[in-house]
């Protein structure tokens, strides 16, 4: 008894901590990550997303307005990672190849990242029903993509470490040459993506291109 007594002593009392609407907006975005990569966004309903994130779909709503917004906002949370490490690249005391292919690969790792590939196989086979999920993708994440990779471009530029006419320009073109053929190779070809060892082979190819060219002298 002493010691049953001892143990009810010890167990806290009251109500469970509340979690915040940050942490659960976190959990859902989450359970949507997988859930329209896993089943596709026609076949994941609100109840579900609900379910996986174990919270009623009354705070679901509450929290996101509808599903279209929960996929946009999960869209957006994807690309934090990218943004901020492309970001933390643009010091001075960076050699500007070591810089370029820490933010080429920051980008690699996002666009060939199996959950991001499955998402955008998912876009592309369901955006003639909901032409809404195109846009969000493109709007939050390639966009976003290249807007990042071209403020770091624009850095160097004012350092006058490299010289460049247009800079979202550039860095669409480099983004695609780091992801777009293995990508599409992936998706519409069922390869599977590169290892991350192809990857920064990769990424060191396309910036020793970029900053050197290639043609022969």
């Amino acid at each position: 008894m002493a010691q049953a007594k001892s143990e009810n002593e010890c167990r806290p009392r009251g109500r469970p901590p509340v979690r915040s609407d940050e942490e659960t907006k976190g959990i859902v975005l989450e359970a949507a990550r997988q859930a329209f990569a896993g089943d596709g966004y026609a076949a994941t309903s609100t109840e579900e997303l609900a379910r996986r994130a174990g919270i009623s779909t009354k705070t679901l709503y509450r929290l996101f307005p509808g599903k279209a917004a929960l996929f946009e906002a999960m869209c957006a949370d994807r690309l934090e990672r990218l943004l901020s490490a492309v970001d933390l690249q643009a010091s001075d005391e960076v050699d500007i190849e070591k810089g370029l292919r820490a933010a080429l690969l920051a980008c690699a790792d996002l666009a060939l990242d199996p959950e991001v590939v499955a998402l955008q196989r998912m876009v592309l086979q369901e955006s003639a029903a909901f032409p809404e999920l195109a846009a969000h993708f493109y709007k939050n994440g390639i966009s976003r993509t290249v807007t990042a990779l071209a403020g770091w471009l624009r850095a160097q530029v004012k350092k006058k470490r490299i010289a460049l006419d247009d800079v979202e320009e550039a860095a669409g073109m480099l983004i695609g040459m780091v992801a777009s053929a293995p990508q599409r190779a992936a998706i519409y070809g069922g390869l599977a993506l590169p290892s991350r060892k192809d990857i920064e082979r990769r990424v060191k190819t396309c910036a020793a291109l970029f900053l050197d060219g290639c043609r022969a002298i």
